[in-house]
């Protein structure tokens, strides 16, 4: 077990489609410790494979409630509903965030560590996460949905809308 170095936008690698897991041994349990020491260390809330230079299909999102980081393998999306628009960033591009919208419930299929298949659902962060996971198992960033990234005076002002009950519409900084 161990911390991975991230690798941020501009590495071709973050842009290819990852390759299913097929070998559910000592390496993928490794990866996915891997994984969740990473996250831990970089406080953040979902990572995948692609994002410390492997190309498979393997993510882990912390769900921040009773049950924790889940890993993901060869995940795939089964139904989602609902829409959310919020800031997002993502440890690949350090200290960005643009608005984005994703749905605000999502329901995924995935294997386990040692392959067996399972069902998780989730609502705002968590569907957030596994989404934008996902994505990047295709090759895909989460800046290819943003017109632009926020200033930090803009983000400020989002959460300060959030703390007031405001929608970032409402607190007036969107264009």
């Amino acid at each position: 077990m161990g911390i991975r170095k991230i690798v941020v936008q501009g590495d071709p690698l973050l842009n290819k489609r990852c390759r299913p897991v097929t070998d559910f041994n000592k390496r993928l349990h490794n990866l996915l410790d891997d994984l969740k020491d990473t996250l831990a260390q970089a406080n953040g809330v979902g990572l995948a494979a692609p994002q410390v230079g492997v190309l498979r299909r393997a993510v882990v999102v912390d769900t921040m409630d009773d049950r924790g980081v889940l890993e993901l393998v060869n995940p795939e999306i089964l139904e989602t509903s609902g829409e959310q628009t919020g800031p997002e960033g993502c440890l690949s591009v350090p200290g960005k965030f643009g608005m984005v919208t994703r749905p605000n419930y999502a329901k995924v299929r995935a294997q386990d560590r040692f392959g067996n298949w399972y069902e998780a659902e989730g609502e705002g962060l968590t569907a957030r996460c596994f989404c934008h996971e996902i994505e990047h198992l295709d090759g895909h960033l989460y800046v290819e949905h943003i017109d632009r990234f926020l200033t930090d005076e803009e983000l400020d002002a989002y959460y300060a809308g959030l703390e007031e009950g405001k929608d970032f519409q409402e607190s007036g900084e969107e264009d």
